[in-house]
């Protein structure tokens, strides 16, 4: 960590310390709310959870060398602590105090749809140019985030940070740590709808990000979105609208895909254009390489590096991953799903030859309108003229019923019951697009097809 002591994290946390007058003084390693990662110089947020209270494990996390640790009740060592009410409230006040000490580009990163993704070429474009720091895995929440800026480094000069969000008032909460000097949104669909009712109501919820803009700053929005189009800009900031339409500020043309690995495109830009490669399949990639010529655009970052920081993305785990088999041609998106994502998955198995499946099930936290979303997916996989849907789930039988009359179609209840015909369904040459929300636990199915 940067320069950062106790005494610090005292007066940002707004709690009360108990403990030696010395430790105040001491410089902090690092700050984990997981008791495994405890060591010497380090700082135990103690939170209380669904299944575990980490106050169970501030003795044992002293005794491996940390300074203290920070808690809504004395510890029953009577160890040095800082005492605060609520624990993540105190480590979100910490968060936005050491965030403040760095004084390099932060870019916040929210969206329905994309927005890891979106990250991870962000990361790698900046990557060719600054020392990069980026969320891991989903620590993208009110928890997560603190957790993403307390692993900043004095040597990083750039930081991506991911928001990610389910009702109104949480993006503030993110955004007011962040303090991002680039806001980027990939768009706005129909996801957490239980909380935020309507394609309005997410605009709102998304767009809470840009009233934390740092002054000056810039809106690095996807203009192929209406709602985005219409989004409040705050006074003194600057926005960029980028996406495959020839009236944004920075677009696409001439998409061509190997159907495998990678999709070439040509940027265009107000001072030019170029060519570039994305080792991502779809039209939806392409937009979110977009995001990413932007950002690198408004930190003067050459052509060259963002050729190469496009290159070098992969896709990670989950998200869009082509596996070739022996037998099979997988692409593994089962990370989560929405219905914007599904049907930008589904146009891009649409573009593969051969015998096309779509391996599909429920869609979670969509409201009221949760069948009829899942109905007009069926109903893009019968106008897509796939070959097979196979779709699981109790939601996804509204898939099923849209699709059959058009073409062959089939439904199980539950991923055990689906996983006992697939051998039969499935056969030498298919290209399967796999794809529900994470909790369907699909990748049980990945592992299955991979060993077809």
């Amino acid at each position: 960590m940067k320069s950062f002591t106790v005494k610090e994290i005292l007066e940002a946390s707004g709690g009360k310390f108990f403990g030696e007058e010395e430790v105040l003084s001491k410089e902090v390693s690092f700050i984990t709310t997981d008791s495994r990662k405890a060591g010497k110089g380090g700082v135990f947020a103690a939170i209380v959870g669904e299944r575990v209270d980490g106050h169970s494990f501030i003795s044992q996390c002293m005794e491996l060398g940390m300074l203290c640790s920070i808690a809504e009740r004395t510890p029953v060592d009577n160890s040095a602590h800082i005492l605060v009410k609520n624990t993540p409230e105190a480590l979100r006040k910490i968060a936005k105090a050491y965030r403040e000490k760095f004084d390099i580009p932060f870019v916040g990163i929210s969206g329905s749809v994309g927005k890891t993704s979106t990250k991870e070429i962000i990361a790698s474009v900046l990557s060719e140019h600054f020392h990069t720091h980026k969320t891991q895995g989903n620590f993208n929440n009110a928890l997560g985030v603190p957790i993403t800026l307390f692993a900043l480094e004095e040597t990083h000069s750039a930081a991506v940070i991911e928001m990610g969000i389910s009702d109104f008032g949480e993006m503030s909460v993110l955004a007011n740590m962040t303090q991002p000097d680039i806001a980027v949104l990939t768009n706005v669909g129909k996801c957490h709808l239980e909380n935020l009712k309507d394609l309005q109501g997410v605009l709102k919820a998304k767009t809470e990000m840009l009233s934390f803009l740092k002054k000056g700053g810039t809106a690095i929005l996807n203009g192929d979105d209406e709602n985005l189009r219409k989004a409040d800009i705050p006074e003194g900031a600057k926005v960029v609208f980028y996406g495959l339409n020839e009236n944004n500020d920075v677009f696409a043309t001439d998409i061509k895909s190997d159907n495998e690995t990678f999709t070439d495109f040509t940027v265009h830009t107000k001072e030019g254009k170029f060519t570039a490669r994305i080792h991502a399949l779809g039209n939806h990639m392409v937009q979110n390489a977009l995001a990413a010529v932007s950002v690198a655009r408004e930190l003067a970052l050459s052509e060259n590096e963002i050729v190469e920081g496009l290159k070098n993305y992969r896709t990670i785990g989950g998200r869009a991953n082509v596996i070739k088999t022996e037998k099979l041609t997988i692409i593994d998106d089962c990370y989560n799903a929405n219905p914007e994502s599904m049907k930008a998955s589904l146009k891009t198995l649409s573009n593969f030859e051969g015998r096309r499946v779509a391996l599909l099930g429920d869609m979670k936290e969509l409201g009221e309108k949760e069948k009829e979303l899942h109905k007009e997916i069926g109903e893009l996989a019968a106008s897509l003229k796939l070959d097979l849907i196979i779709t699981v789930g109790d939601l996804a039988l509204e898939m099923y019923k849209a699709a059959r009359p058009h073409i062959d179609a089939e439904w199980y209840q539950s991923i055990e019951e689906a996983k006992l015909y697939m051998y039969e369904m499935l056969t030498i040459g298919d290209t399967v697009l796999v794809k529900a929300s994470h909790s369907m636990k699909f990748d049980e199915l990945v592992e299955l097809i991979k060993e077809l």
